[in-house]
């Protein structure tokens, strides 16, 4: 199981993914209409190993007012996408760090709210035994590390 952020701007796993994932995957992800923040919906994995793919919408980080909504929002993108995989009877589910590239969030702080939003909703997910973040870099890595010891 991969999932894939849902946004307009290719990130750098986005264009990963679709790139290894082949031009059907742009297709189908370019007539999906644009996301709510925090929901989830699934496609094909096309090209990919994975038979599937979730898409998420992660909430730009934005002025202080606003982060505590965004911060429900970003954890929304985590249960949705496990609740999701989990009533397809999925029994893994890959992360990337959501929100920390073009949208904003601090790294740290991304990670926790990722970290406890996937505890309670596995805690719900009895079917999904494996859970893997997906970290490009040894900076984005080590605050997951530091928070699943």
């Amino acid at each position: 199981m991969l999932l894939l952020p849902a946004c307009t701007r290719a990130t750098r796993i986005s264009a990963a993914l679709r790139a290894a994932a082949g031009p059907d995957l742009t297709k189908v992800t370019n007539a999906m209409k644009p996301m709510e923040e925090g929901a989830a919906a699934i496609t094909p994995g096309f090209n990919l190993p994975s038979r599937y793919i979730i898409h998420t919408a992660a909430p730009v980080w934005t002025a202080p007012g606003e982060k505590s909504a965004k911060v429900a929002t970003l954890a929304r993108c985590y249960t949705a996408s496990i609740m999701m995989a989990a009533s397809r009877q999925f029994t893994s589910i890959a992360f990337p760090c959501l929100g920390t590239g073009n949208f904003g969030w601090p790294r740290d702080f991304a990670c926790a709210i990722a970290v406890a939003a996937c505890e309670d909703a596995l805690a719900k997910a009895p079917s999904i035994t494996r859970l893997v973040f997906c970290c490009l870099t040894e900076a984005d890595a080590e605050p997951y590390r530091a928070a699943l010891r």
